[in-house]
């Protein structure tokens, strides 16, 4: 859902909200982690993210494309990109940390 409003809505307010969206993503990414206490809980939003984004950034065959190439759509394509990418590893790496340090 995140992927699908923010490829639409990114450019409201030029590039501020596509920052708004990536940080949402990251957010979203750490949280899930958190609450599945899996690594799978940060990959899953991150996935649907870069599918549903990059699907809706290619060109139809009718020319029109929903995501441009204008200076928000850069920043909601890679910093989205960057923000997912960073969640998971954070979740990899907090998650693997509190699993060395439980007790057995």
């Amino acid at each position: 859902m995140e992927g699908l409003i923010g490829s639409f809505q990114y450019s409201r307010m030029a590039p501020v909200a596509a920052i708004v969206f990536c940080v949402v993503l990251l957010i979203t990414c750490l949280l899930g982690a958190w609450a599945m206490r899996s690594v799978a809980g940060a990959l899953w939003p991150a996935l649907g993210w870069f599918v549903t984004s990059f699907v809706l950034s290619m060109p139809a065959a009718s020319g029109s494309v929903i995501i441009t190439s204008t200076t928000a759509g850069k920043w909601y394509l890679y910093g989205g990109t960057v923000c997912a990418l960073t969640g998971v590893g954070l979740s990899f790496v907090v998650l693997a940390r509190g699993a060395r340090t439980r007790p057995r």
